[in-house]
């Protein structure tokens, strides 16, 4: 081919093009592969902490969440179990996957929306383990909080955030504020209290309620909301599978 014509150009520039175009396909999809891993080995290890089962070494993460998880769930609102994923089928199914922070948007309006709940297994007993989504002082805030099989007492729980001032609102990440939960009861006298989040030397008189963040009335107060938004869709599910 002679190269000093247009069509040379024109062909070479054209090749070049595509090769470059694959080549970044490529590097997109393999590092969207692995944001993607880490993002499941992430929520694996959250969903772990709240039953105080997470491991440090990242490579017995997915071997001890397939372990300690037995049932993945989406729960109907009204109580019922719109379906049921184990064994192959976890961390591969729409309970595991759901975007939870928009589904708890969406399920304040649609009652028909159901929602995701896991079931592990610690010691021999069956802890029920709900998703949270919510607002802090600066932007999203989430966690799980897992119960025992009597579907009211906090067995532990789990909280993340995106952007709280560290020293501050990011302390709901510590195990000195989330552990402050362990023992609480969300129901009191068959009705539903949830847990209440209170400034410090404060009390809630008819729920329980633990310490908030000195300094983080804000998002102290944003934890105060989701847990409440959070575990009330599930409210129905959770009075049926009591264990008496």
């Amino acid at each position: 081919m002679n190269r000093d014509k247009n069509s040379y150009t024109v062909i070479y520039a054209s090749v070049m093009v595509i090769l470059v175009a694959v080549l970044l396909a490529f590097v997109s999809q393999t590092l969207s592969d692995k944001q993607n891993d880490n993002e499941k080995i992430d929520k694996m290890q959250q969903i772990l902490r709240s039953v105080n089962m997470a491991t440090e070494d990242k490579g017995k993460v997915i071997s001890t969440y397939m372990s300690v998880i037995k049932q993945e769930l989406l729960i109907n609102q009204d109580g019922t179990v719109a379906q049921t994923f184990e064994g192959d089928q976890l961390a591969q199914n729409e309970a595991f996957k759901m975007n939870t922070r928009n589904a708890f948007k969406l399920a304040a309006d649609d009652k028909s929306i159901a929602l995701p709940l896991y079931v592990a297994e610690v010691d021999g007993q069956t802890k029920y383990i709900v998703p949270m989504n919510g607002a802090g002082l600066w932007g999203p805030i989430w966690g799980f909080v897992a119960l025992n099989d009597d579907c009211n007492t906090i067995f532990g729980t789990d909280f993340g955030h995106q952007g709280e001032t560290p020293g501050l609102g990011a302390e709901i990440t510590t195990s000195k504020f989330s552990g402050q939960f362990h023992g609480k009861e969300i129901f009191k006298g068959g009705e539903f209290k949830s847990i209440a989040v209170v400034k410090a030397g404060q009390k809630a008189e008819d729920k329980d309620y633990v310490d908030g963040i000195s300094g983080g009335t804000l998002t102290s107060d944003g934890v105060n909301n989701m847990l409440d938004a959070s575990l009330r869709p599930y409210v129905l599910y959770l009075t049926n599978n009591a264990k008496k």
